[in-house]
């Protein structure tokens, strides 16, 4: 349940250099500990193969959180979390030691240079479809899981 004032926001996580289960935990944790965020659900852990990019392979997550951020401000957030990682951008869809997106925030549709909501691909990737089902399956349809069943995607134990 959110309170007055409380948004329920979708995030991706991601990572595919160096520890990525440790990066996502951390960057889990870190969420769950930053101003303005009351509460933070995550699903499993994913391993998936990279989608139009090169590199090892993902270690991928939702996190549900309830916040009082505004989408620019959560997106600063996790901005600077990706950067307390060590995350770099040398080119487009770069392997990365971390990489949060907002995937859904309400029901806000923004379009601005710095963020677009929902997020433009997030029915396209099997990393995102699989774990936000395990936490709000209504928001998940069957058509969408369909039509990225030949993403190479497994859930970690």
């Amino acid at each position: 349940m959110t309170r007055r004032g409380e948004v329920t926001a979708y995030v991706g996580l991601g990572a595919n250099l160096g520890d990525p289960v440790a990066a996502l935990r951390l960057a889990l944790d870190r969420l769950g500990q930053a101003a303005g965020i009351q509460g933070v659900r995550a699903s499993g852990f994913y391993r998936s193969a990279p989608v139009d990019a090169a590199g090892p392979w993902y270690c991928n997550a939702v996190a549900e959180v309830r916040t009082t951020l505004t989408a620019p401000a959560l997106l600063a957030l996790l901005q600077s979390l990706e950067r307390a990682a060590g995350r770099q951008r040398p080119y487009r869809n770069a392997p990365r030691t971390l990489d949060l997106d907002v995937l859904l925030y309400g029901s806000a549709r923004i379009a601005s240079p710095d963020l677009t909501v929902p997020h433009p691909r997030w029915r396209q990737r099997a990393f995102v479809l699989r774990p936000l089902q395990e936490l709000d399956p209504a928001r998940v349809d069957a058509a969408d899981l369909a039509a990225v069943a030949d993403q190479a995607i497994e859930r970690l134990p």
